[in-house]
């Protein structure tokens, strides 16, 4: 038998330290060869660690939420071949090992609960029939009289007879015992105080959008510009194409349409399809468009590409749209498919909102965000009549686009989305 040190394997890309976001085994627990140890996260997309080798696991290396260079030690296992030893495998002598200690993976012991005192409950009781109104705090008189509980009645257990809210509670689920009034029945509790807590760590994609988000607010001053937009016509247009070739070529959504007319906008604003390496003061335009679609998954916001964007006719968009949003949310989205974008498109869909103001995808100069479609009375050759409004909210690094530019850039998308029959002759 012997002691075999799995260390944290080269992922390649220049990747020099990962963040750990969740085992999938235990200390004690006998794993098999390709089985998956851990999960853990590059700066773009979650990566799985397979064992290559069978044992037993003896120690892990770190908690969840830690970072672990390339190179360091990621967990122990008891085999009893050593033959598969390489570059990221280490064989070391069979010598007693003391297991690392794992928070998250180690449950303690809950202390012992102490009885309460009770002091002198004889006398309080003896005290209230003497007249003596009962001791209690501001929030548990103000409680009881949200129940209807008369507090002379509730026995207490305090210092010095004090009712407290676990003396209230009791009263209310079991009632008064003996010969006092009957139990208050509560309904739903809807009036009910609450003091519970809850500590979350922030630790793998949420850690990671929190600090992409720090970062971006950080080093951008943000401009943003807001136009509403007639989507009438392009919405009608939408529902025609789905009637004639939805079955056939899939059901488009307004985002396909929306990225066609970034990619011919994008051709007079090249300033918005740029990357801004604030550091080394250069700003770097793109001929080729790869759209970056904000996606909701459970585990947080991701941002899959659509590369090549200028390349695509609608339902080609659409499928790979669906493709990358459907790999996100299942957790199987590679690097190469969350990263490189040089614009992005934001949107909440139905809960979109009038307005928003998105923040930009550092290092990245723009945003463009979809707002709800609500229809709205509006007079067009002086008649009123109904008609499909959306607000375009778009946010720009002000560094590198002035407020011109990002204006003329959003009144350009809307003109195109306005008359979508341009989308195809421009």
């Amino acid at each position: 038998m012997s002691i075999h040190v799995i260390k944290m394997p080269d992922i390649g890309e220049g990747i020099a330290e990962v963040e750990l976001v969740a085992w999938r085994v235990q200390v004690g627990e006998r794993v098999v060869e390709d089985q998956i140890l851990a999960d853990v996260m590059t700066d773009k997309a979650t990566v799985e660690i397979p064992s290559p080798v069978t044992g037993s696991v003896v120690a892990l290396g770190c908690e969840p939420g830690q970072v672990l260079a390339v190179g360091g030690e990621l967990i122990r296992l008891e085999v009893e071949q050593t033959e598969h030893a390489g570059a990221a495998l280490t064989a070391v002598p069979e010598t007693p090992v003391m297991p690392m200690p794992v928070a998250a993976l180690t449950t303690a012991t809950p202390a012992a609960k102490l009885p309460v005192p009770v002091r002198g409950t004889g006398s309080v009781q003896a005290m209230r029939q003497a007249g003596n109104a009962p001791t209690a705090s501001p929030a548990v008189r103000r409680r009881a009289h949200q129940l209807g509980v008369a507090l002379q009645d509730v026995p207490a257990s305090g210092v010095d007879g004090r009712i407290t809210h676990e003396d209230l509670d009791a009263y209310v689920t079991h009632g008064a015992r003996g010969s006092g009034p009957p139990a208050v029945t509560l309904d739903d509790g809807r009036f009910t105080e609450r003091h519970g807590e809850e500590a979350i760590p922030v630790i793998g994609l949420r850690r990671k959008i929190a600090q992409k988000m720090q970062e971006s607010k950080r080093r951008i001053p943000h401009f943003t510009y807001v136009e509403e937009c007639d989507v009438t016509e392009i919405e009608a247009l939408r529902a025609h194409l789905n009637a004639r070739w939805g079955g056939e070529r899939g059901r488009l959504t307004l985002l396909p349409l929306l990225m066609r007319a970034m990619v011919l906008a994008l051709r007079a604003y090249p300033q918005c399809n740029a990357r801004f390496d604030d550091d080394a003061g250069v700003v770097t335009r793109y001929s080729a468009v790869h759209i970056g679609i904000a996606t909701q998954t459970a585990a947080g916001l991701m941002v899959p590409v659509v590369h090549h964007a200028e390349a695509r006719d609608l339902w080609s968009s659409a499928a790979e749209i669906t493709r990358l949003a459907d790999a996100a949310r299942a957790g199987s989205a590679v690097r190469a498919e969350l990263s490189g974008s040089t614009i992005t498109i934001t949107s909440l869909g139905a809960l979109g909102g009038l307005v928003s103001t998105p923040v930009i995808n550092h290092p990245e100069v723009a945003i463009v965000g979809v707002n709800r479609i609500i229809e709205r009375p509006v007079i067009r050759d002086n008649v009123v009549v109904a008609r499909k409004i959306m607000n375009l909210s778009s946010s720009f690094d002000h560094r590198v686009v002035d407020g011109l530019d990002a204006a003329e850039f959003v009144q350009s998308l809307r003109a195109y989305l306005e008359s979508p029959a341009t989308l195809f002759v421009d």
